[in-house]
């Protein structure tokens, strides 16, 4: 087994700087700390973080209203990093020291939060960073193309020719589930609160943008479908609306909601039939065969050019943890915010 560098050493004990919270709150509560840092296990790799992407799932966890509770004082936090690996445990044959890998997301951040400069993730926790591709890029690229990829092809078999309604389509997912549509030959609605975004969702392919707080979803989407409706929805939100998502859609039309950012009870539509998934990309990521898919498609969509991640902003340090956390909450962005470490 590699041994780690040691950041620094406190009582003869490896640490490493990370960003801890010990109550739930805003963005105010995020700490950046000394832990221990332990060498990898059976099973087990360390890296050494380059890059932090952030997602909302974060901030929701950070407040304590995700789907799952930190265990407090001391959570972590972070689903995505990229970075290159500096030592791997007994049976790891997959990773090597100086491989540049991403963290796959589908762990209890609680307990292995990447927001650090050195973390340690099970074997089936890493995944391999496409060629050629900077720690910047790959941190804004794993989470939000497998859930694209995941929700919309595995899950609601997105094909060429079907409308697709996006909502929350300028966030990281978003602008990926616009990608992600247009590759597979797909027609991407995109849904935005107001008119600020939508030309920039123009810009990065969206065939058409509804803006919810002025436009009728529904009649807009009857509109540009010719009558029929859409033949998918990919929704971040829940809540009330989402019945009229299920409105919108074709008769036997499929919804694949993957977040709850609105914390109001589910409504269903009646337009039935129609088929309700509840995505979750933590379960996909788990299982092998799916990381092996999910990596072939992006990979290649990097090296053709169809698939290119949107960042909106770029923070330099983990010190900058709180600030980039706030931007994230402002909703003034467009695409994913990245932490340099």
């Amino acid at each position: 087994m590699t041994t780690l560098p040691a950041h620094t050493a406190v009582t003869g004990k490896t640490v490493t700087k990370a960003v801890l919270f010990h109550e739930l709150g805003g963005p105010e509560v995020l700490e950046v700390e000394d832990v221990p840092l332990a060498e990898p296990g059976p099973g087990e790799v360390g890296f050494r973080v380059e890059a932090i992407g952030l997602n909302r799932a974060e901030a929701l966890f950070r407040a304590g209203t995700y789907y799952y509770q930190p265990t407090l004082p001391g959570s972590r936090l972070g689903y995505e990093a990229a970075g290159v690996v500096e030592a791997v445990g007994e049976g790891v044959t997959a990773f090597a020291p100086g491989d540049a890998v991403m963290a796959a997301a589908n762990f209890d951040f609680g307990v292995h939060g990447v927001y650090g400069e050195r973390v340690v993730l099970p074997e089936e926790s890493v995944v391999r960073a496409p060629d050629g591709v900077d720690a910047v890029t790959s941190a804004a690229m794993w989470l939000t193309y497998s859930t694209a990829y995941g929700g919309l092809v595995e899950t609601g078999g997105l094909a060429p020719g079907d409308h697709v309604v996006i909502t929350g389509a300028s966030s990281g997912v978003g602008t990926a589930a616009i990608q992600t549509a247009l590759r597979m030959g797909a027609f991407p609605i995109a849904t935005t609160r107001g008119e600020a975004k939508r030309q920039r969702l123009l810009e990065l392919g969206a065939e058409h943008v509804i803006t919810t707080d002025s436009e009728d979803l529904v009649k807009e989407v009857k509109r540009i479908t010719g009558g029929q409706g859409a033949r998918l929805a990919f929704d971040a939100v829940g809540g009330p609306r989402f019945a009229a998502l299920g409105d919108a859609l074709a008769p036997g039309g499929t919804t694949v909601i993957y977040g709850t950012l609105d914390q109001r009870p589910v409504q269903l539509s009646l337009n039935w039939p129609l088929t309700v998934h509840a995505y979750a990309n933590g379960a996909l990521t788990r299982q092998e065969d799916f990381r092996r898919r999910a990596a072939a498609f992006i990979g290649s969509g990097l090296t053709s050019g169809a698939l290119e991640p949107v960042i909106a902003e770029t923070f330099d340090g983990l010190e900058r943890i709180t600030e980039a956390h706030r931007l994230m909450e402002s909703n003034a962005h467009t695409g994913k915010i990245v932490v340099r470490v």
